[in-house]
């Protein structure tokens, strides 16, 4: 199955999307520009959004709105800087210890919230065996690199044939890099996710794989996503899930505890909960960073830590991931015991052995 299928049962025009949803004015007034992401919906994915509610979910993720075009303060068509930490034409090296490879700029389906719209959907197309080759050879030299990302775009719009042919070439000059599978497809298109593709990795496993997939809504969540999962969990490879925190689609608790609860369920791992990036053309769909923590919070007194995501932040001109939380540590008592508020808001007192133990002394002399 290769990227053909999907252009074969989606949505790809705003004229063809007017044919199957009363479309706002918003929606209508929309214009692809340098600023936006195309328009790509599957057949699949469309089915799963509710045609009477202009205010779905799913519906808001993927039908682009006229507010794309309207850039606003402080945003950037590369926020992350990764234009600067390129050092080959598809590997970004920001983090001592691992990179990121742009497969390809193709998605099965593009969301409205990209955060690299500067390069997905521009059709650029998969990388050559020459930039693959050129970028295997520098994390070859670089052995302080441990993993690599292989994001995009997504990797698995790829041929089955195509894709081990990538991932041979980096597993010939490293063996033992760990190998992050970045893809929205599972949530997408979970009909791409075959025996034969979970075959290629199987093929080529000197070291280990993680998916990595984005659910930002339990809707999402079907019973033919958990399946396509669950092949790459029966393979070995663990499933983490990143979602972004988005305006009007999962900006409330008990969508994100749902959500949460599911994932774990289905053998997903809720990994990040991304604060919005800086991106041009996606104001309306950040949530306030006040909002976001007061989530935060929230999600903490109901959640175990397994299903608990890192909320995190990248932030703007490339400086990085960084996590947001509450912050829990009041302080310290008169007797040097720090003070810690619980998730529920009592307070409890936490001494430090040295320093109980110096309190100790001083009170016998």
């Amino acid at each position: 199955m290769t990227m053909d299928n999907a252009h074969g049962g989606s949505i790809s025009s705003l004229d063809s999307l007017a044919t199957r949803l009363s479309l706002t004015d918003d929606e209508l007034k929309w214009r692809e520009d340098g600023l936006t992401v195309p328009l790509l919906i599957p057949e699949y994915y469309f089915a799963l959004i509710d045609s009477s509610d202009p205010a779905d979910p799913l519906r808001r993720q993927v039908v682009p709105t006229r507010f794309e075009n309207i850039p606003d303060v402080g945003e950037d068509s590369d926020p992350q800087q990764e234009r600067s930490y390129s050092v080959t034409a598809r590997l970004i090296h920001r983090y001592r210890n691992r990179v990121a490879f742009l497969v390809t700029d193709l998605c099965p389906m593009y969301c409205r919230h990209c955060f690299r719209r500067r390069f997905t959907g521009k059709t650029v197309g998969p990388a050559t065996d020459t930039e693959i080759e050129t970028a295997a050879a520098y994390i070859g030299d670089h052995l302080e690199i441990k993993e690599i990302l292989l994001t995009g775009g997504d990797l698995l719009t790829l041929s089955d044939t195509r894709l081990e042919r990538m991932i041979a070439i980096f597993r010939r000059y490293r063996p033992d890099l760990v190998m992050r599978l970045c893809t929205r497809t599972p949530a997408s298109w979970p009909q791409r996710i075959t025996d034969d593709l979970i075959s290629v990795f199987k093929r080529n496993f000197t070291a280990p794989y993680y998916l990595m997939t984005q659910f930002n809504h339990p809707k999402e969540l079907t019973t033919r996503s958990v399946a396509a999962v669950a092949k790459f969990v029966d393979a070995g490879i663990p499933a983490m899930n990143q979602t972004v925190l988005l305006r009007g689609v999962n900006d409330d608790a008990d969508v994100l505890e749902e959500l949460c609860d599911r994932l774990v369920a289905s053998r997903i791992k809720p990994y990040y909960l991304f604060q919005g990036d800086l991106v041009t053309g996606t104001a309306h769909f950040r949530v306030p960073l006040e909002e976001g923590l007061r989530l935060e919070q929230e999600l903490r007194r109901r959640l175990s830590g397994l299903a608990m995501p890192v909320y995190a932040v990248d932030l703007p001109q490339g400086g990085g991931k960084v996590p947001l939380s509450h912050c829990y540590l009041q302080g310290r008592d008169a007797d040097g015991a720090w003070l810690f508020s619980t998730p529920d808001g009592e307070l409890r007192r936490y001494p430090d052995p040295e320093v109980a133990a110096k309190h100790k002394v001083s009170e016998t002399t």
